[in-house]
């Protein structure tokens, strides 16, 4: 413990102090700065990539379930009343929704477009937070008599759908399953007639395509039996674990459905975001070898301009291994203030890009105005280590010369 206080206060005062030639001081602290530059650019870009993820999981998460049952072969499944109540009373399930998928055809005032119209049932809303991203109108699915709908932004757009005009419904049209042959048009198609009541904008991939419904209404457009839905969407409480939940859902209703997290449904989203987010970890990763290579030149120097300490360390009595350590700390106290430095300016700058905004998004059309950062602790520890690594190598060479070089006192007096 007494040795390595020693070192520690060596390499403060060969840091701090004065050296006989002032290049020295200029590149210790380029190095530093280097450092800094690329520790602060490292956690900022990391922020980043964790606030657009955030971003994408709170979007999807307004409309894919925590868990998914999808059936494996088909369009269909059919679901027991007892299975369904089986799934409700387990523990961490707060809501299970059946629902039916279907591409349609849909018109309005004589402009078509194909579209998934989406039958759900009342505890959808408490599955999705798509009821929270109503723009305009209000969730209302009408009833038996009368449907409704709520359509996605882009498909109001596409379709220039008036919700204060009622006279054009949204007439869905599906091929008629119970039809061979396509020759009698009248035969071919089921048409459904639905009244817009409400738009949801959450993104492009959901605003262009959906079309929601009441679940009954879809069943008898299809003609599908009573229990027959397309998925079973389910939320659970925070904290639950998805893989137990999943692998319960699984044993209940047998092999002919597949479960899915939320992370399953988009596995290659969230593949393709994890792999951009260390590619770029990688690249920025180099600007901090850069800076080793300062490193290497100004202890290099130093230890030419501590000769004569070296030569008095070791008639002390030192060892090789004791004046590496010594260099070897020096280095990494280059990184150290570096470091420090760096993750300084990186909290400034994330913390003010989440409350102030300062870097913002171009175009007028995406949810958000300004970059998104979240801070994370990880990514703190990563960036550290990576430091600590990079400094620890660099340092290596010019401590373990300086741990080899044969000095003599007497000549270096002389």
């Amino acid at each position: 413990m007494a040795q390595a206080g020693m070192i520690i206060r060596f390499a403060q005062r060969y840091f701090w102090g004065r050296k006989s030639t002032q290049a020295i001081h200029i590149i210790s602290w380029v190095s530093v700065l280097a450092i800094a530059v690329g520790t602060s650019a490292l956690i900022v870009v990391l922020s980043v990539f964790n606030g657009f993820e955030d971003l994408v999981k709170s979007l999807y998460s307004s409309f894919y379930p925590a868990i998914r049952v999808e059936p494996a072969r088909g369009p269909k499944f059919i679901v027991q009343a007892a299975q369904l109540q089986h799934i409700r009373n387990l523990p961490s399930v707060k809501a299970v929704s059946q629902t039916i998928e279907t591409k349609a055809s849909i018109s309005y005032n004589n402009r078509q477009m194909v579209a998934i119209v989406k039958g759900v049932d009342t505890a959808w809303v408490r599955v999705t937070g798509l009821k929270d991203k109503i723009v305009r109108g209000e969730y209302a699915l009408g009833s038996a008599e009368i449907p409704g709908a709520v359509i996605g932004i882009g498909i109001e757009s596409a379709l220039g759908v008036d919700l204060q005009n009622p006279i054009y419904p949204l007439m869905v049209y599906v091929p008629n399953p119970q039809v061979q042959t396509f020759l009698n048009p009248e035969q071919a198609l089921r048409v459904g007639s639905l009244i817009p009541q409400g738009v949801f904008a959450i993104q492009e991939e959901f605003d262009d395509r959906y079309v929601i419904t009441r679940i009954d209404e879809v069943r008898q457009l299809l003609l599908w039996p009573p229990g027959a839905v397309s998925a079973l969407e389910i939320a659970v409480y925070p904290g639950a674990q998805l893989s137990d939940i999943q692998r319960r859902v699984s044993q209940i209703l047998g092999s002919d459905v597949v479960v899915k997290t939320r992370y399953q449904q988009n596995e290659t989203l969230y593949q393709v975001m994890q792999t951009e987010k260390w590619v770029v970890y990688a690249l920025l990763s180099f600007i901090l070898v850069i800076a080793a290579f300062n490193m290497i030149g100004a202890l290099s120097m130093l230890v030419i301009d501590k000769q004569h300490d070296i030569a008095i360390l070791r008639a002390m009595g030192a060892t090789n291994g004791l004046i590496q350590r010594i260099f070897l700390a020096e280095g990494l106290w280059i990184a150290f203030t570096g470091t420090l430095l760096g993750v300084c300016i990186a909290l400034v700058l994330c913390l003010g890009q989440q409350r102030y905004g300062w870097i913002k998004l171009g175009g007028h059309s995406f949810v958000i105005d300004a970059y998104p950062v979240s801070l994370k602790a990880e990514d703190f520890l990563l960036v550290i280590i990576t430091v600590v690594i990079i400094a620890a190598l660099a340092s290596y060479l010019p401590a373990h010369r300086a741990g080899r070089q044969e000095l003599d006192l007497k000549s270096l007096r002389a």
